[in-house]
């Protein structure tokens, strides 16, 4: 049995049995805040345990790094959304420790990519509808300086109001300590 089939097993169970029932909440998030923050594994848990929250309080944002990357990305459009159609009025951003895109190489992606085989042509052809893969697969030096830059890019977002407080933290994926960031 796969990975995926005991999921899916387990999911038959899950609603055979209604456990469902203590996980229901309303599409409005109860402490009115929006989290961007790391699609890590060791986060799936820890950070609602380490913030106190459960299903319904927080609309819950992640990708790889928890970095706003564009003005006019997915993350920032989950922002915009949050905010004028669920009451969102706070913004955290959350980077964590040992996170496994620091340091990430676009070209180092890219030769894995050329392995596991993707044509040069499909890397050029994305290269041609000026996507830069340079910037768009890079990782960050400083986890630090990637939640203030991600933290800069929302506050000076002209779509964003500037009643929404948005703030910056790391959390330890050991310990689970919320560690906020300066942001000027």
């Amino acid at each position: 049995m796969s990975y995926i089939d005991g999921m899916l097993e387990y999911n038959k169970e899950f609603v055979r049995n209604k456990l469902y029932e203590e996980h229901q909440s309303s599409k409005y998030p109860n402490k009115k805040v929006a989290i961007i923050t790391c699609m890590d594994t060791r986060l799936v848990n820890l950070l609602p345990a380490a913030l106190g929250l459960k299903n319904g309080d927080v609309k819950m944002i992640k990708n790889a790094g928890g970095m706003v990357l564009h003005a006019f990305d997915s993350t920032v459009r989950s922002v915009i959304v949050s905010v004028y159609e669920l009451g969102v009025e706070h913004v955290m951003v959350i980077g964590h420790t040992d996170c496994g895109v620091s340091n990430v190489s676009p070209e180092g992606i890219e030769g894995l990519m050329i392995q596991r085989g993707i044509k040069q042509e499909a890397i050029d052809m994305v290269r041609y509808c000026e996507v830069d893969l340079e910037k768009w697969l890079k990782g960050f030096d400083s986890v630090e300086t990637s939640v203030k830059d991600s933290v800069r890019l929302l506050r000076k977002h002209p779509l964003i109001p500037k009643d929404i407080t948005i703030t910056g933290h790391i959390i330890d994926t050991v310990t689970g300590e919320l560690t906020g960031i300066d942001v000027e």
